[in-house]
């Protein structure tokens, strides 16, 4: 087993702490569904939201998917003139037998924009 990192990104309709801790929950799922990952090989979650996200903490939806005993950090996007609005990010860092190569980024509900290189 390596460390790998698994990015994601989804897009909320409103600065809503529901919506976010579904969109939140459904993208964490994906993201360890796609890579066959266990939640226990989960090793730390950085979370970022852009400036428009203040109803709640991003890592308030990682702890409402269920993963409790993973160190987790949110900050915020910089403010970048023209960036996709209302965007939570996340970079999973976890063990993995998955050569880097074949780890499938996860980006739902419109942030599939942000990087279509990666969408199958």
């Amino acid at each position: 087993m390596t460390v790998r990192a698994i990015r994601g990104a989804t897009c909320l309709q409103a600065d809503d702490a529901t919506e976010m801790f579904e969109a939140v929950a459904e993208l964490m799922g994906q993201m360890l569904e796609r890579n066959s990952i266990d939640s226990e090989d989960v090793i730390s979650l950085f979370l970022t939201s852009t400036p428009d996200l203040v109803c709640a903490f991003p890592a308030a939806g990682v702890r409402a998917f269920g993963l409790s005993d993973a160190p987790l950090l949110c900050a915020q996007e910089i403010d970048v003139a023209g960036a996709l609005p209302r965007v939570v990010r996340i970079m999973a860092h976890v063990s993995s037998d998955v050569p880097k190569s074949d780890i499938n980024h996860v980006y739902l509900r419109g942030a599939e924009v942000l990087r279509a290189d990666l969408i199958p």
